[in-house]
C-alpha cells in the first residue's frame, strides 16, 4: 500500500475517497483549509494537512514525501466560474500547475485528477460519450478542467509526472457542500426540505449521468489500489435520465408534491450526456452501483437530519 495525499480532503468527494483509500490499507493524509467542525471523512488514523490550495508554500510541504497524490480539490463550481471566467483561471489552473510542478520537483510517483465528465464533452450528435471522444467544452467550468487535464499531459511529457485523469459525471450523496450551486440532487432535496419551489431549467428534457458519490470513490480507490494502465477513464453510472424522471424519483422518496418554476436553459447547459464507462469496467471489473432510489434516500436522511 503507498503513502497517498488526497488534496480537497475534507470536501464532498474527497472525503468519501480518504474513506475508501483507508478501508483498502492506504496510509492518507488530507489536505484541506478545515474549519471548526469535525473533518467529514469517518475513517480513523487519517493525517490531516492544514493548508491553502492556493498558497504554493502550503502545497509544496504537503506533497513532500508523498508516494501519489490525487487532485480532488475545486476553488469554483459551474456557477461561480460562469459568473467570474477568470477566476478559474486565477485559481484552479494556476493552483493546479503549481501543484504538478511541486509534485514533480518532490519525486511523486503518481498524480490522480478529478475532472467532469457532466461538461467536458459539450453538445454533440451522440448520447453516450466514451473517452476517445472529442472535448467540446462550452462553460468556463469545464474548459478549466480540460485545461488542466492538458497541463498534466505537458507534466508527464516534460517531466515525467505519470498522472491519470477521471471523467466523473453527475455525482451526488451525502456531504455535498450546501453553500456550493453544484448538484442539482442535493439542490432539489435542499428545496424540499425549506418548503421552496424547485426550479427547473428548460423544460425538463435534459440528460444526465447521476452517481452516488461513494460508489465514485470506490471506483478511484480500486484505480489508486490496482494500478491504471491508461491515463483516462469515465467514471459515471452508464444510464441517461431525464430530468423529469429524476423529479419522479424524488417525490417517490420524499413523498413531497413539490411545486415546479421553470427557467429558461443557460447557453452553456449541455442538452444530453451519458457516460460510456466500459473502458473502467473492462480493465477492473463492473462496480457495484449503488440504486438511484438508494442513493436519493440517503441523501435526503442526511438533509432531512440537518433541518431538524
Amino acid at each position: 500500500m503507498a503513502d497517498v495525499l488526497v488534496v480537497g480532503g475534507n470536501g464532498f468527494i474527497g472525503s468519501h475517497v480518504v474513506d475508501a483509500l483507508v478501508a483498502r490499507g492506504h496510509t492518507v493524509a488530507a489536505f484541506d483549509r478545515f474549519g471548526p467542525q469535525p473533518p467529514l471523512w469517518s475513517a480513523s488514523g487519517v493525517r490531516p494537512i492544514v493548508g491553502d490550495f492556493l498558497n504554493g508554500d502550503d502545497v509544496r510541504r504537503a506533497v513532500e514525501g508523498q508516494e501519489m497524490v490525487l487532485h480532488l480539490l475545486s476553488t469554483t463550481d459551474p456557477a461561480t466560474s460562469e459568473g467570474d471566467p477568470t477566476l478559474d483561471v486565477r485559481t484552479n489552473i494556476l493552483s493546479s500547475i503549481g501543484m504538478f510542478s511541486a509534485c514533480a520537483a518532490a519525486g511523486v510517483q503518481k498524480v490522480y485528477f478529478a475532472s467532469t465528465g457532466g461538461a467536458i464533452y459539450g453538445d454533440q450528435p451522440q448520447t453516450v460519450f466514451r473517452e476517445t471522444d472529442l472535448t467540446l467544452p462550452v462553460s468556463p467550468y469545464a474548459i478549466g478542467k480540460l485545461t488542466i487535464e492538458n497541463y498534466l499531459r505537458y507534466f508527464r511529457r516534460t517531466q515525467g509526472l505519470d498522472s491519470t485523469v477521471f471523467r466523473i459525471s453527475n455525482p451526488y450523496g451525502p456531504r455535498q457542500n450546501p453553500r456550493k450551486r453544484q448538484g442539482v440532487i442535493p439542490i432539489f432535496l435542499r428545496q424540499i426540505a425549506a418548503g421552496e419551489p424547485l426550479t427547473v431549467f428548460g423544460d425538463g428534457s435534459m440528460v444526465r449521468d447521476y452517481v452516488y458519490v461513494a460508489d465514485v470513490a470506490e471506483m478511484i480507490a480500486q484505480a489508486v489500489t490496482e494500478g491504471t494502465s491508461t491515463d483516462l477513464y469515465n467514471l459515471g453510472s452508464g444510464v441517461g435520465l431525464r430530468l423529469t424522471e429524476l423529479l419522479s424519483a424524488i417525490r417517490e422518496v420524499t413523498g413531497i408534491e413539490s411545486t415546479v418554476h421553470h427557467k429558461p436553459q443557460p447557453p452553456t447547459f449541455v442538452d444530453h450526456v451519458t457516460l460510456d464507462t466500459s473502458r473502467f469496467s473492462e480493465e477492473f471489473g463492473a462496480p457495484r452501483l449503488t440504486s438511484l432510489h438508494d442513493g436519493i434516500a440517503r441523501t435526503w436522511q442526511e438533509i432531512g437530519a440537518a433541518r431538524d
